[in-house]
């Protein structure tokens, strides 16, 4: 062993490089003209992408931007189970819980659920073409039925 530290990327940065990723593609933008709009190198979106590097905040919002999404698009369908557990105790700095609080008082963020395989569909060419293909047809009502015969075709 050469005494290297393999990293393993965080489940969340993951995540959002397969958020960035997605619409980027959906847009038809290339890794360089991403990397151009931000001021960054192709390689540096491609590390963003791949979960490599985290997103900062700052970077997080000008994506945000330049993708034309709210910041909470990164975020979508990311389990709990995705999270890394944070350490037991309280964090540094951060207040202790109020016990006098009932459970229920505090509302609940649930982002909508999102399975894997809905992921892995969005990633297939023939999908991001086939969407692509649909918002090109200006007509709203051309886009129904051609909705509706796709409907029609589908086994499900």
């Amino acid at each position: 062993m050469t005494g290297k530290v393999l990293a393993t990327s965080n489940p969340v940065d993951v995540h959002v490089g397969n958020r960035i990723r997605l619409r980027r593609t959906l847009l038809g933008m290339s890794q360089e003209r991403l990397g151009t709009a931000l001021g960054l190198t192709f390689q540096q979106v491609q590390k963003y992408e791949r979960g490599r590097n985290r997103v900062g905040a700052s970077r997080l919002y000008d994506l945000a931007h330049v993708l034309g999404v709210p910041v909470a698009f990164f975020f979508e369908g990311l389990s709990e189970h995705d999270a890394p557990a944070p350490e037991a105790g309280n964090v540094a700095g951060m207040a202790e819980p109020d016990e006098s609080l009932p459970d229920d008082s505090v509302p609940q963020c649930t982002a909508p659920s999102v399975q894997p395989d809905d992921l892995a569909l969005f990633s297939r060419r023939e999908t991001i073409e086939l969407v692509r293909a649909y918002y090109g047809i200006e007509d709203s009502g051309t886009r129904r039925r051609v909705l509706d015969l796709v409907r029609s075709m589908s086994a499900s």
